[in-house]
C-alpha cells in the first residue's frame, strides 16, 4: 500500500503551492522535485489565490512568520479548500511565541487541512495540551517514548477528531493518525535532527503525497514520513568520515530520488494501533 502512494508521485507528478520559510525554502522545492512532483513557491497576496488554482496541492509552513504572509496563507487556503485541494499546516514553533500559536490557531478555524505535520511539543500546543518548545524544536521533556506512545496516540487521535485532519507526529518515533488508527513508524535515524529543514522538506514531501492520494491520506502521509525515515537510513549508510551535515543533506535528497515503491515497501518499518 505504502509503495503504492510513491507510485501515484511519480505517475501523477502534483504541482505543489508552497507557503514555506525562506530558512529551508530551496530544500523543499528540491525534495518535491526529487520525490517526483513539482514545487512552486509563492507568497505574494496578489498572486497566491491564482497559483494555488493552477496547482494539486498546498503546503502552508509558519517558520519563518510575519505579518506580510498570514494574509496570504489565508487566502490560500481557503482558495484550496473552494477547489477541494488537499492542504497541508506546518506550525513550526507554535507556542514558542504568541504570533506563531495564535497564528496556527487562526489558521484552523479558518482553514479545512488535510494533514497537519508538526514535532510532539507543537502538536501538543495545537490540541490545548501543555507543552514546551525549545525554538522550533520539541523540548525533550515532551519526546515520544515507549512510555508515553498510547498517550500520544490518544493525543492525535483525538485533534483529527477535532479538526478533520490526519496528524503527524514527527520524532524518534513518528504517529501518523486519524480519528480511527495510527501508524507508529520507526524510521530514521538521530543525525536527520542535526539538519536544519528535515521537518520543513518533510512537510512539503508529504503536500505531493496527499495531492497525489486524494482518496487514501492517512496512508499517503505515512507513506511519505516511512520514505523519509527510510532515505536519512540509507544516506547515513553513505557517510564518510570526512562528511558532515551538509552532505547528509544532500545524501537524503539523492536517496529520496532514488526511491521505488519497492524499496519503499521493504525498508517501512511501522505498526498499525
Amino acid at each position: 500500500m505504502l509503495g503504492k502512494m510513491l507510485e501515484n508521485v511519480k505517475n501523477n507528478h502534483p504541482l505543489i503551492h508552497n507557503i514555506t520559510n525562506y530558512v529551508t525554502v530551496n530544500d523543499c522545492a528540491n525534495i518535491v522535485l526529487a520525490c517526483g512532483a513539482s514545487p512552486i513557491m509563492s507568497d505574494d497576496i496578489g498572486e497566491v489565490c491564482e497559483i494555488t488554482s493552477i496547482c494539486s496541492g498546498l503546503n502552508i509552513n509558519i517558520g519563518t512568520l510575519n505579518s506580510n504572509t498570514i494574509p496570504s496563507m489565508k487566502a490560500a487556503g481557503k482558495k484550496a479548500n473552494e477547489l477541494g485541494h488537499p492542504v497541508l499546516l506546518d506550525p513550526v514553533g507554535a507556542g514558542a511565541s504568541s504570533l506563531r500559536t495564535n497564528t496556527a490557531c487562526a489558521l484552523l478555524d479558518e482553514i479545512r487541512f488535510s494533514v497537519i505535520r508538526g514535532n510532539i511539543s507543537e502538536i501538543k500546543t495545537l490540541a490545548g495540551a501543555s507543552a514546551k518548545t525549545s525554538g522550533v524544536d520539541a523540548d525533550e521533556s515532551d519526546a515520544v517514548n515507549e512510555n508515553s506512545l498510547e498517550s500520544t496516540v490518544n493525543l492525535a487521535k483525538k485533534l483529527s477528531s477535532r479538526t478533520g485532519a490526519v496528524i503527524a507526529i514527527t520524532g524518534a518515533v513518528d504517529i501518523i493518525a486519524d480519528s480511527e488508527k495510527a501508524y507508529i513508524i520507526r524510521n530514521g535515524n538521530p543525525m536527520m535532527s542535526r539538519i536544519t529543514g528535515t521537518g520543513c522538506m518533510l512537510s512539503a514531501m508529504t503536500a505531493a503525497y496527499i495531492a497525489a492520494n486524494q482518496d487514501n491520506m492517512l496512508e499517503a502521509a505515512a507513506a511519505a514520513v516511512c520514505a523519509m525515515g527510510l532515505c536519512g537510513e540509507l544516506a547515513f549508510e553513505r557517510l564518510s568520515e570526512r562528511d558532515g551535515n551538509s552532505s547528509y543533506r544532500n545524501y537524503i535528497i539523492d536517496e529520496i530520488y532514488n526511491l521505488t515503491p519497492e524499496k519503499l515497501e521493504k525498508g517501512a518499518k511501522y505498526e498499525i494501533k
